[in-house]
């Protein structure tokens, strides 16, 4: 194994609780009532048919910061509301909330320890510039960032996961996904990848049932970045 990729949202960060925390400083600037955590699901739960229809061919390849831009106009207008209640400046301030996201608690350690003997770096959705934005904010200590606009698609497409090996001069079954969702680990799997199962029960909020448990069988399953570090 040469390197340890990382799914982001989710399993390195925190997104519902950084977004959340967005979302109520936007509200109390504009004086609306909202469930900040409600708002954050909400916007999240368009993030993969918005993905889709690029991996469909419906429309062209755009970067997650545009899909996010337009996927917090949905959600606004299912509130009632509208770009024209508070500017576009408002919006794409709020919009890169997804740039500034909190780190699990282990990340930052367990990175650190990975580096030592891997190559590490994300592989993830989000575009390359929201990835460096997280790492400097968030004392990521990545060997390289190559967002989903390097490969020009998105997870679980085949060459979300086979450009990036490429680009790394690696053998697909040198490299190892580590990864909170099954999902990306299965389709990880399918692409020729070695697959570890970080557990983050708290990623949708507190009090789901099953959350971060794991149904598959996968190289590793861990529950920290960390303890990965240290069986690896």
């Amino acid at each position: 194994m040469q390197a340890v990729l990382f799914d982001v949202f989710g399993t390195v960060v925190d997104w519902r609780t950084g977004v959340a925390a967005a979302v109520r400083r936007f509200a109390g600037e504009h004086g609306l009532e909202l469930d900040a955590g409600a708002f954050a699901d909400a916007w999240r739960s368009r993030y993969v048919p918005a993905m889709r229809r690029v991996s469909t061919g419906e429309r062209p390849f755009a970067p997650l910061d545009v899909l996010h831009r337009e996927n917090l106009d949905g959600v606004l207008a299912d509130l009632g509301l509208g770009p024209g209640d508070f500017g576009p400046a408002a919006l794409d301030d709020l919009n890169r909330a997804w740039h500034f996201l909190p780190p699990w608690p282990d990340s930052a350690a367990g990175i650190t320890a990975l580096k030592r003997n891997y190559i590490v770096g994300p592989l993830s959705n989000g575009n390359t510039s929201l990835l460096l934005d997280m790492a400097k904010a968030g004392g990521l200590p990545w060997d390289v960032i190559l967002g989903s606009d390097v490969s020009m698609a998105y997870k679980p497409a085949m060459e979300a996961y086979l450009r990036p090996a490429a680009m790394l001069g690696l053998e697909p079954g040198e490299i190892m996904l580590a990864a909170a969702h099954e999902a990306d680990l299965a389709a990880a799997r399918e692409a020729g990848l070695a697959a570890a199962f970080i557990s983050r029960p708290l990623e949708r909020g507190p009090g789901i049932p099953g959350a971060g448990v794991a149904t598959g069988s996968w190289d590793l399953s861990v529950s920290s970045i960390t303890e990965l570090a240290d069986l690896m």
